[in-house]
């Protein structure tokens, strides 16, 4: 379980195939803290460590993963968003984030806004059940964040200066592809009205 708070990002150092999996090696600064089998949270999508050195650690990343998420994306040198799970004795400053991708979104806009910047996804939705609403929670590439403009298959979020900074928001431009985890309860809820023929509750 996470919080979609990102403690920072990681460089990938080292991509390598093996049939429909790949393992992906990366870099970060609490390298030594970390054990075999830890689950991180890696753009949003919640991983393994698998194997590590003194400087990098390794997941693995099915091809379930891959056709979810942007995870077949990375290269080497790329910027990934980090979080370990959390601590259940710890606040939760976010919000009840999985680490189960849900789909991808585009970036369609980034609009700088005296000091914050705006970016605006769009997506179509797999399910009837991944919406937005205003004001509520979703996560980009792991980064747990408020909706504004929430529109059928689009939403805006505002990004502050320290998470530009901290999280790979630093690079989208439009045409980047995202990670999107929609919000657990709202999903259950919406499934539910659904399930009962109360369709209202689901944008259709």
């Amino acid at each position: 379980m996470f919080s979609g708070i990102i403690e920072e990002y990681a460089l990938v150092t080292n991509i390598e195939h093996d049939k429909e999996n790949v393992h992906i090696t990366l870099s970060c600064s609490f390298v030594n803290e970390l054990q075999i089998d830890q689950s991180i949270a890696h753009n949003g999508v919640c991983l393994t460590v698998v194997k590590k050195t003194d400087t990098t650690y390794t997941v693995t990343a099915i091809q379930e993963t891959l056709l979810k998420s942007n995870l077949g994306k990375l290269v080497v040198g790329s910027k990934v968003n980090l979080e370990r799970s959390m601590l259940m004795n710890g606040r939760l400053d976010g919000h009840i984030v999985q680490g189960h991708v849900d789909q991808t979104a585009i970036c369609t806009e980034v609009r700088e806004a005296d000091g914050s910047w705006y970016y605006t996804f769009e997506y179509e939705p797999a399910q009837a059940d991944y919406i937005t609403v205003e004001k509520g929670s979703v996560t980009v590439n792991g980064v747990s964040l408020t909706v504004v403009n929430s529109q059928r298959k689009s939403f805006q979020v505002a990004i502050i200066p320290y998470t530009y900074e901290q999280t790979n928001f630093h690079e989208f431009v439009v045409g980047t592809e995202v990670n999107l985890e929609f919000d657990i309860i709202g999903k259950y809820i919406a499934r539910y009205l659904s399930s009962q023929g109360i369709i209202g509750g689901v944008a259709q």
